[in-house]
């Protein structure tokens, strides 16, 4: 029976509503992500806390190494008390911790905000992305993503934003208790957000999923049963048997060098610019068109990657963001400063993301969700390293050096994925050739 005008649009305006409300708790988790690197210039200028900079790595860590516990462990959470409910506590968890940096008094107290902020930052976005996925409009669930992703840059720029505006005259205090502003948005988010379909049908609860698809027309997931221990087991296993354990050697490693580039920069780029030379509002400028540079590559990456694959993209992209964050170590006129920094932004941040598709691309549908898993899991190492990375290299006086550091990391990537990628065009073409021989005889 064909659906009548009237449901189609009530259908749209749901799959609308989780878009925003999930855009909105992403545009949160950004701000609150890049806001420490964004006050960081004047918390080492001013001496806040007696941070110096291999200290400041430290804590940039901090807050990675709180993503990593809450990436690994939001599945698992989500599965006991529901997405919608884990997205409300994650929202909640790192406006508080931000309210806890905000009054700190110590540097141990602000590492502690800053890694309960990162277990909450962490826990949001894998879930957020599965709230989306469950109420996009069919055959436009690669769309609704790359949109969503679009909002973790906005917050960065806004964080730029409200250092540019607040820290001068408030101080580096007042940025943090900007972040906990998220907390007038959890009211309307647990009572406006809809429960993920996925989880009312893992649950059991299908009479309540299927009205609510019905009435919504959007497309009921499939039934598939909790995965077993054993069978998530199996499925780990099977990606180093045969010759297997090469390829999923080469996607870590490549995921471990992009996320120490992308957080290393993400957490280093006002103050290395400082350190070239550049005032606190120039560099704070450098973090707005990063982080535009990434929401223009989100758009982009994932229609070159259709036109000529994945891998391919992901090592082109690796190694223009080598050129990008190797040239800013060079002193150049701002305006083309300014450019290099936004390609920059373009290239590395849909760099990552392409070694994600890829991964999903090349795996069996019953062990797509473990190699992505762990691909990002062991890459979330690199960013825990990249911040600490920084602050050892600026501590010792070779922020210089910090640039290059990062640019050898993006080369290290496009070398692993693109090796990667040949491995897998010959794998198919012997493949090919064998089918051939089989058909042919």
């Amino acid at each position: 029976m064909s659906s009548s005008p009237a449901l189609s649009a009530r259908g749209s305006r749901l799959a609308a509503l989780v878009v925003v409300l999930c855009w909105l708790a992403v545009l949160f988790d950004g701000l609150d992500m890049f806001i420490y690197g964004s006050v960081l210039p004047h918390m080492l200028e001013s001496k806040a806390l007696g941070i110096t900079p291999d200290r400041a790595g430290d804590l940039g860590s901090y807050a990675t190494f709180g993503m990593l516990v809450g990436a690994l462990t939001a599945g698992t959470v989500a599965d006991r008390i529901g997405r919608k409910k884990l997205m409300v506590a994650c929202v909640t968890l790192f406006s508080l911790a931000s309210g806890l940096c905000a009054i700190a008094g110590s540097v141990s107290v602000f590492g502690l905000g800053r890694t309960l902020a990162g277990v909450g930052l962490g826990g949001l976005l894998p879930t957020a992305i599965s709230m989306v996925s469950d109420y996009a409009g069919r055959g436009r669930g690669a769309l609704t993503i790359g949109v969503l992703m679009t909002a973790h840059h906005a917050g960065g720029i806004l964080s730029a934003y409200v250092a540019k505006w607040l820290v001068e005259p408030a101080g580096w205090r007042a940025a943090f208790w900007v972040c906990v502003a998220p907390l007038l948005f959890v009211p309307v988010l647990a009572k406006a957000m809809p429960e993920s379909l996925s989880f009312l049908v893992a649950k059991g609860r299908s009479d309540e999923a299927r009205a609510l698809a019905d009435r919504y027309e959007v497309e009921l997931p499939a039934a598939s049963g909790k995965q077993a221990a054993g069978d998530r087991w199996n499925a780990l296993v099977n990606l180093f048997r045969g010759g297997e354990w090469l390829q999923t050697l080469l996607y870590w490693l490549a995921s471990f060098g992009g996320l120490l580039l992308v957080y290393g920069v993400a957490t280093w780029l006002p103050t290395l610019m400082r350190s070239e030379g550049y005032n606190l509002g120039s560099a704070l400028t450098f973090v707005v068109l990063f982080n535009l540079g990434g929401i223009v590559g989100m758009l982009v990456a994932g229609r070159a990657a259709d036109c000529f694959g994945a891998p391919r993209i992901s090592a082109i992209w690796f190694a223009l963001t080598a050129a990008g964050v190797f040239l800013l170590s060079v002193h150049m006129p701002l305006g083309v400063t300014f450019l290099v920094v936004f390609l920059t932004g373009v290239f590395l941040n849909s760099a990552q993301t392409m070694i994600y598709a890829t991964v999903s691309i090349r795996s069996t549908p019953d062990s797509r969700a473990t190699a992505v898993g762990w691909t990002s899991g062991m890459g979330r190492f690199g960013a825990v390293f990249g911040p600490w990375l920084g602050g050892q290299l600026l501590a010792a006086g070779h922020g210089d050096w910090g640039f290059t550091a990062f640019a050898i990391a993006g080369v290290s990537s496009m070398v692993f994925i693109g090796i990667a990628a040949l491995r897998t065009s010959k794998s198919a073409a012997q493949s090919g050739a064998q089918q051939g021989l089989v058909t042919t005889h």
